[in-house]
């Protein structure tokens, strides 16, 4: 059984599923099929259209997400055809709006159709990449948790005046530049949440402290850095200005944007906190501007053996990896609404890990179809596990 759930016509939400024969965990397949737009002249071939090359499909949203897309309709298609029962409902859901998040996709669904979109366990983007890191260790990451995307606003305050006259004005861009320096030289106490502690530990057979994290990971390989890095403490980046709109006018007030992600075990309050701290007293004021996100999945569950126990049968030497996601997906609203356990994982063995990283919402953009292949066989096997 297949339909479509549209809050406005144009962005409708496909859910197809598979009935339970019982009353067993029911499985969500999800994906997304928005897409970043893509400017034809920066790429080699036509972004939109679906190029075959070399045994690379090209396109954008080929790796984010329409590769896992087309991998779930396959996966759930070919088990319907063979006449799968599962204990509880096997879903397939593609959803209208995950990019820029304007409540036409899975949070509407959440709230207005749950019983469309509600499951035990979910499978989403946000990890899957095979990596090695030599010696031995070749991981596969899988996603339980992300950060909270937390930007804020700081209106900063000053007095206006002509431009050739700066004394007698109190330029609120220049008091806006020092708290972005400020800012800039933030350098937060790290702690090691759950995830990334499990990761080191499977990366150097031992337990490491939050302190010595970054250089243990530094010590592995320069990639283990990169995905370390983030993950130790909340992130700030100043984005957006805002000030005078004109060239000869001092502007007395300065408008200034910044993104920030919060652990899954920071809050805001303790953030906002920090923050104040940092930027010391002044004339500005500060406001959240959202707060999704900063959410995670234990690791302990049959979803998470269905997961090794595929990665097992494909590549014996190698183990998954749990990592947090320095961004955030939409497995948020399945996790607030339904406590889902929700993982990100659709495992990539053909394309260099670090060259995917790169392509996603960039140019050339493309994924392999050894790596759509190889994600099917999962989804299939996971499906089978968790409903068997």
């Amino acid at each position: 059984a297949a339909e479509l759930y549209a809050k406005v016509p144009e962005r409708a939400n496909l859910v197809a599923r598979i009935p339970g024969r019982g009353e067993g965990p029911r499985l969500l397949l999800l994906s997304h099929t928005d897409t970043v737009l893509a400017d034809a002249a920066e790429w080699q071939l036509d972004p939109w259209s679906g190029e075959l090359r070399d045994g690379e499909i090209w396109g954008r949203g080929a790796l984010d997400m329409k590769g896992q897309v087309a991998a779930n309709a396959v996966a759930i298609a070919s088990l319907a055809r063979e006449g799968f029962e599962p204990s509880g409902d096997l879903i397939f859901a593609a959803t209208a709006d995950e990019e820029v998040g304007e409540d036409f996709g899975l949070s509407w669904l959440c709230r207005e159709h749950p019983d469309a979109v509600g499951a035990e366990y979910c499978v989403n983007e946000g990890a899957g990449d095979r990596i090695d890191f030599g010696g031995g260790r070749i991981f596969y990451l899988c996603s339980a948790a992300e950060k909270m995307s937390s930007p804020f606003r700081l209106i900063v305050r000053g007095r206006s005046g002509h431009a050739s006259m700066p004394g007698i004005a109190d330029n609120a861009l220049v008091k806006a530049a020092t708290l972005i320096v400020r800012l800039a030289e933030l350098r937060p106490e790290p702690r090691l949440e759950p995830e990334v502690a499990a990761f080191l530990h499977l990366l150097t057979g031992r337990e490491v402290g939050a302190d010595e994290a970054l250089d243990v990971a530094r010590g592995v390989h320069p990639l283990a850095a990169e995905l370390v890095e983030p993950l130790l403490t909340l992130t700030v980046s100043p984005t957006i200005v805002s000030a005078s709109q004109k060239r000869n006018v001092i502007p007395a007030l300065c408008d200034l944007i910044c993104d920030c992600r919060l652990l899954p075990s920071e809050t805001q309050q303790e953030a906002e906190t920090l923050l104040r701290e940092t930027l010391g007293r002044g004339d500005y004021d500060f406001e959240w501007l959202e707060g999704q996100g900063g959410t995670r999945s234990p690791l302990e569950t049959p979803l998470w053996e269905a997961i090794e126990s595929f990665v097992a049968v494909e590549e014996p030497e190698a183990k998954v990896a749990p990592v947090c996601l320095a961004g955030f997906t939409d497995s948020h609203w399945l996790r607030e609404a339904f406590g889902t356990v929700a993982y990100g994982f659709f495992p990539m063995r053909t394309m260099d890990p670090e060259v995917a990283a790169r392509l996603i919402h960039s140019a050339d953009e493309r994924i392999a179809v050894e790596d759509l292949e190889l994600g099917v066989r999962f989804l299939r096997h996971v499906a089978q596990q968790i409903g068997g």
